[in-house]
């Protein structure tokens, strides 16, 4: 098999997958960060296909780029601005071909990660 990331996002707030947040990819090598894909997750959460998928996929160090902020504003979160959560920023490694799965559970005041399956 070869490897692929997908993610998923839950509005632990709400209770319920957060639908309409947009998600950027980015690689990140000698420094330097180079986008790679963008995609809003779907109303189960989730990406509609791969956001790295197996013909694109590469060892490497990656980052997901959340934006939370917009996804709040959306959903009428009243705090004042700027937000304490805007953009999540999570970089993570990849070293092998494998399906790796990076989830985010997001509430206006804190968020947590994990390797997914």
């Amino acid at each position: 098999m070869a490897g692929y990331l997908t993610t998923h996002v839950l509005d632990t707030a709400r209770g319920a997958p957060a639908a309409g947040l947009g998600v950027t990819l980015y690689r990140i090598e000698g420094g330097t960060r180079q986008e790679i894909a963008r995609a809003t997750t779907n109303a189960d959460g989730r990406t509609d296909t791969p956001i790295l998928p197996e013909a694109r996929f590469a060892p490497g160090t990656y980052e997901l780029l959340f934006a939370a902020g917009d996804y709040l504003r959306a959903r009428g979160h009243d705090a004042p601005e700027p937000f304490f959560l805007d953009e999540i920023p999570i970089r993570f490694g990849m070293a092998e071909e494998a399906h790796y799965h990076v989830p985010l559970l997001l509430s206006p005041y804190g968020y947590a990660t994990y390797r997914g399956s």
